[in-house]
């Protein structure tokens, strides 16, 4: 990644892609706790285009063919992926706030304007690769890979433009430690490169972010996009998430994976997300999903 960056920042408040509300307030949080002031400090420059809009009030069309909130789900990634794709294509680099998971179906829909051979590191506790058919919720932020993976509900697969928007091969998932049937099935069908908490233990951070970025390297990617939840985390760094799994990466770990992500030079966009004041301690979340913030862009302490 060059040193100074033209980034625009995109905030999503989606809740409706799961079933705890409050995440809508992540983007929100996110800026509350510095981002913007953090990157300008590393010499970055930072244009806030504000937020997707998202309608707020009481939950209508609940369930659609076994999927929660479909329409607003789609109707939100749709203009995500509007909007994105026109920073790509502004040479701009896309840092997108959330909101609840199914929004990176939107944020690499319009990635996929420019990149034809795209690199995702899945920084999460979970696979978030089930389809309608595996899911045991409906909630379809359990689902944002598979969709951009083609596969799955075609008015959510269909989004922006139509079919897969990345490639099995070129997705690390880092970081899981809850992933259902369906989705064990699939991503053994696939070959996704997974990293459980498993190889974390075992190799260290280091070991797995050098083979994360080994590997996507030897696939001769065009962009390296980060999608970070921030229960990828354990719950004890980050109590305000909709889903914590317990047993995961840590504070320090992450920000390593944040630096080593930075000195690869790789990076061309980033999301962070699952951000929820409502289930967080004194927005302890967000001031962490900044740190890791800073150390993804540059952050040195010397």
């Amino acid at each position: 990644m060059e040193k100074n960056l033209n980034i625009s920042l995109v905030g999503v408040p989606l809740d409706y892609g799961q079933s705890r509300r409050g995440v809508d307030m992540g983007p929100s949080a996110i800026r509350y706790a510095g981002a913007v002031a953090r990157l300008e400090a590393i010499g970055h420059q930072v244009t806030d285009t504000g937020d997707i809009a998202v309608p707020t009030g009481e939950r209508v069309g609940q369930d659609q063919e076994g999927l929660k909130n479909l329409d607003e789900v789609t109707n939100a990634c749709t203009d995500l992926a509007e909007r994105v794709a026109s920073l790509t294509k502004a040479e701009e680099f896309p840092l997108v706030f959330g909101g609840d998971h199914s929004m990176a179906i939107g944020t690499l829909a319009g990635l996929s304007e420019k990149y034809d051979n795209l690199g995702v590191i899945w920084y999460d506790a979970h696979a978030d690769i089930n389809t309608e058919a595996t899911s045991p919720s409906g909630n379809i932020h359990g689902m944002p890979l598979a969709v951009s993976l083609g596969m799955g509900h075609e008015q959510l697969v269909n989004i922006y433009k139509d079919g897969k928007k990345i490639k099995p091969e070129n997705v690390v998932i880092i970081g899981a430690r809850s992933v259902d049937p369906g989705e064990r099935e699939l991503i053994k069908e696939l070959g996704i490169k997974v990293f459980t908490m498993h190889e974390i233990d075992r190799d260290g951070m280091t070991s797995v972010m050098n083979q994360a970025i080994e590997y996507l390297t030897a696939k001769n990617i065009d962009g390296l996009h980060l999608s970070l939840d921030l229960d990828g985390l354990d719950p004890l760094y980050t109590p305000g998430v909709g889903t914590p799994v317990p047993g995961g990466i840590s504070y320090r770990e992450s920000h390593l994976a944040m630096e080593m992500l930075q000195d690869s030079g790789l990076l061309t966009s980033a999301e962070f997300v699952e951000v929820n004041p409502i289930l967080d301690d004194k927005n302890g979340t967000a001031d962490v999903a900044v740190g890791l913030i800073g150390s993804l862009f540059g952050e040195k302490l010397l």
